[in-house]
């Protein structure tokens, strides 16, 4: 029986970014896109679920935001997560991933400490709304536990040792990892599973568990602002803008000359 959390996150839908989803400044108006389940957070879930079906356990999902980023969380248990915990706290607001990682160690250690000994952290490579992939290695830090990034196949689990494949882009990698461990996870994992139905009537109007920054004993120094070092030094708007049209005649000879003109310009 094994015991998984999963660090998933609740982010804006950055594909869907256009003019009016901009500030003047250039940063993404948050409240004018839809906020949906983090990608590849959900190959992580799966990870997860992967390894409660097939060795036993159960999955507990976790999540850091505003009170409505619970709509991830029951998304999780819809999808076969036995417990979720929002950490919700207004002197957590503008943590960057120094500090997001510390809040979400703080959780691990307590859910831990609580009669819970955990066996697997999964998290997604990196959130689409930062790109930056650094949370899931900085809470391995700060846990103390051997960490595996780019995992997408877990090929056996045995006792306290974990057999995966990690892909490493023009190849595979196989390793074993003492557990507890960390794993990110990638897009080429197995497909995240659909909802269940049962699972949703059942969990639908379900009140989720709901902590602050106390409740974990936190030190407020490395929380919000204050534990955020990362300082924004320059935000640019690239506009692309052109004068007319080029009309591009639909034959072998027009379509040539357009593929043409983009490779010139360097555009493929």
């Amino acid at each position: 029986m094994y015991h998984s959390v999963v660090l998933v996150k609740q982010v804006p839908d950055t594909a869907n970014v256009s003019g009016e989803a901009m500030k003047e400044d250039g940063t993404i108006n948050r409240s004018a896109l839809p906020a949906i389940f983090n990608p590849e957070d959900l190959y992580a879930l799966e990870a997860a679920l992967d390894v409660k079906q097939r060795y036993g356990g159960t999955v507990t999902a976790v999540s850091m935001g505003p009170p409505k980023a619970a709509e991830v969380l029951r998304d999780c248990l819809y999808r076969g997560a036995d417990r979720s915990i929002l950490i919700t706290d207004r002197r957590a607001a503008a943590s960057d991933t120094l500090a997001t990682s510390y809040i979400l160690s703080q959780v691990v250690k307590t859910i831990s400490t609580s009669g819970q000994p955990i066996d697997f952290i999964f998290a997604g490579r990196q959130a689409i709304d930062g790109d930056t992939a650094q949370t899931g290695p900085q809470c391995a830090e700060k846990l103390g536990v051997p960490q595996i990034t780019y995992t997408d196949k877990i090929l056996d689990v045995s006792g306290k040792t974990a057999t995966l494949r990690r892909n490493l882009g023009n190849g595979w990698e196989t390793v074993k990892v003492k557990l507890p461990a960390l794993l990110t996870v990638v897009e080429t994992a197995a497909q995240p599973r659909p909802r269940a139905a049962k699972r949703v009537m059942k969990y639908k109007n379900a009140e989720l568990e709901q902590w602050g920054l106390n409740e974990i004993n936190a030190d407020l120094q490395r929380c919000g602002i204050a534990g955020s070092p990362t300082k924004v030094f320059k935000i640019q708007s690239v506009v692309l803008k052109k004068n007319g049209f080029t009309n591009v005649p639909p034959t072998k000879e027009g379509i040539s000359g357009l593929v043409g003109e983009l490779v010139a310009d360097k555009t493929i």
